[in-house]
């Protein structure tokens, strides 16, 4: 169903918000998604009468009957953006009209309704405006969660008729425990995260699930993330748990595995392929095997690998390790590339470097 007709939000500031001592004391150290602010935004959906009921108030838990669709039938989607505070007070965001096509292009391979994007977009305006003193300071950010999932009672396979659409945030330090400069990976040969055909492209709790049990074995295996590869050969690189990956060349050129419906599009993996052009870095999207991964890191060829994601910026990747034996990457460290967009693209989001692409949205 499209709406076209504008979303009112009512507006009820929390009674008793969290008192400036103990969120500084909060601020000093948030960790990542641990903490959240007082407040949060949820809009209701009803088939026959569209998206009603927007409104900003207090955090709260969600009543939920045990019949609910999304505990049976897993209708879910979410989202992942930040909101950053500018030299001068302000705050600012990065690209979330993006999110909210990739929203709704995941609500639309799930059989959920789209919200406008303009909805959407106003959603995490008002949640940032209100919880602006969440921001913290340094290089800290907010990490905003847009969610959608549908909370029809009924137990049947069939698209729910009613779905809640919710954002909450939550002041975030680093992603990383690992204070190394790079981390390791471990390569997952069995299981895989998507198949073709299937829900890969699509930011869908499922999806997430699906890759816990790999990432499981990475911690035992002493490593940070889990690189999946493809469902039908187990030979290409696709991408991690959570992250797109970038390959670096001797030359400067770079690789990264190509969009096919198995991979999630990444806002962040997007805005590199972008500033490379900007730095005139030659990228190839195309295919990247695990063997070719391995040997060109033993030869030299390969300089660099880092991950990319709203959560974790760039990061780069120093040690493989898999069933058939571990490699380093370089120096086992970060490299003079990785580090070089990473700068770029943070100061871009922080407003310390002129927008060329007018990627960064102004709230306040």
């Amino acid at each position: 169903m499209s709406q076209t007709l504008p979303i009112e939000f009512a507006e009820q500031p929390h009674p008793s918000p969290t008192t400036p001592e103990k969120r500084a004391a909060i601020l000093r150290d948030p960790g990542f998604g641990r903490a959240f602010t007082d407040h949060m935004v949820t809009i209701r959906y009803s088939e026959g009468k569209g998206w009603h009921s927007a409104k900003v108030g207090p955090r709260e838990a969600i009543p939920m009957d045990p019949a609910s669709a999304v505990l049976h039938y897993s209708q879910e989607i979410f989202e992942g953006l930040k909101a950053y505070r500018t030299a001068n007070g302000g705050a600012v965001m990065f690209r979330p009209e993006e999110n909210a096509r990739r929203f709704n292009k995941s609500a639309e391979r799930l059989a959920m309704p789209s919200l406008p994007e303009k909805t959407f977009v106003e959603a995490v305006d008002r949640l940032v405006a209100i919880d602006r003193d969440w921001i913290p300071e340094g290089e800290g950010s907010l990490y905003l969660r847009p969610f959608m999932f549908a909370n029809e009672v009924f137990l049947g396979v069939k698209p729910s008729s009613e779905y809640l659409f919710i954002v909450i945030a939550s002041p975030v330090g680093s992603y990383f425990k690992s204070k190394d400069s790079a981390v390791s990976v471990w390569v997952e040969q069995e299981l895989t995260r998507a198949a073709p055909g299937g829900t890969g492209a699509a930011k869908c709790g499922g999806n997430y699930a699906a890759s816990l049990m790999a990432q499981m074995d990475a911690y035992k295996h002493g490593c940070e993330q889990v690189v999946f590869l493809d469902a039908v050969e187990r030979r290409w690189i696709e991408e991690l748990g959570g992250m797109n990956i970038f390959f670096v060349f001797d030359d400067s050129s770079m690789v990264t595995p190509p969009l096919g419906g198995t991979i999630l599009p990444g806002i962040t993996r997007a805005s590199i392929l972008t500033l490379a052009k900007d730095m005139k870095i030659a990228v190839r999207e195309e295919p990247y095997a695990l063997d070719q991964w391995r040997a060109d890191a033993a030869s030299g060829r390969l300089r660099e690998t880092f991950a990319c994601g709203t959560a974790a910026v760039l990061t780069p990747i120093g040690t493989v390790k898999s069933r058939d034996g571990d490699f380093v990457i370089g120096n086992g460290g970060s490299g003079a590339q990785t580090e070089k967009l990473k700068a770029t693209l943070i100061d871009i989001q922080r407003c310390r470097a002129k927008d060329m692409h007018g990627w960064v949205h102004k709230v306040f």
